[in-house]
């Protein structure tokens, strides 16, 4: 049999991978600190125990995101979301410098999470700058567009929050940030990925126009863990630093 492709899941590629000195860990469910991203990552085939402890990790009552899972919580839990996706990967996307746009910092993240606001690009938390280089552009010194590297699998990285103001649109931001973020992963030899929802039909296309293809198609779901779910009582909360 083949070894399992790194996109296939990819949180959990990341977190055993370039990203694992955030990873926390409990039992075989690894989780990005809640503060940098609200992704965990399961294993290829959970049980019982692996659910009790992301119920751990969550905490009664709370939501968890599940990305690129095939398998649904266990009875009992509740599932607020759900909508199919797909990843693209690089199929020859030519990136580009974008001269106006500047790397963004710890300082403009007051800037960036209101943008991110207004414009639901997906989650982006206080210290989702820390996985990767952000793009921003500013037009009268304000932050206006941006886009960025999130996930991180041995040999990838996820092009992640592109997003542009509403004034803003119909001006090419996006995609001028986009072979930008692209530029600066392959000069570090890796190639970009990237999800979107099933039924973002805009987007796919305007991602395959520039390059990439579709490789497969995905499932986003947030479960919320159920009131008294117990921990595991066998495992603890640590990094695998």
């Amino acid at each position: 049999m083949s070894a399992p492709h790194p996109l296939d899941n990819p949180a959990r590629s990341s977190l055993t991978g370039p990203h694992a000195h955030f990873a926390e860990r409990l039992g075989r469910v690894l989780r990005y600190p809640p503060e940098v991203t609200p992704w965990l990552a399961l294993s290829d085939d959970p049980g019982p125990e692996d659910w009790a402890d992301v119920a751990a990790l969550a905490g009664p009552g709370n939501e968890v995101p599940l990305l690129g899972i095939s398998h649904l919580p266990p009875a009992g839990w509740e599932l607020t979301f759900e909508t199919g996706g797909v990843q693209l990967v690089d199929d020859g996307a030519q990136g580009q410098p974008f001269d106006e746009a500047v790397t963004l910092t710890a300082a403009d993240v007051p800037e960036m999470l209101d943008l991110v606001e207004r414009t639901r690009p997906g989650p982006f938390l206080a210290r989702t700058i820390e996985l990767g280089t952000y793009l921003g552009v500013r037009r009268n010194g304000a932050l206006v567009a941006m886009a960025g590297e999130r996930l991180h699998p041995p040999g990838w990285t996820e092009i992640s929050a592109v997003c542009t103001d509403d004034a803003y649109r119909g001006q090419g931001l996006g995609t001028r940030l986009i072979l930008a973020v692209v530029a600066n992963i392959r000069a570090r030899g890796e190639r970009p990925f990237l999800h979107t929802g099933a039924g973002n039909t805009p987007a796919i296309r305007l991602y395959e126009a520039l390059g990439f293809r579709i490789r497969r198609t995905t499932r986003f779901m947030t479960a919320r863990v159920p009131d008294g779910e117990l921990a595991s009582a066998t495992t603890s909360l640590h990094s695998i630093e």
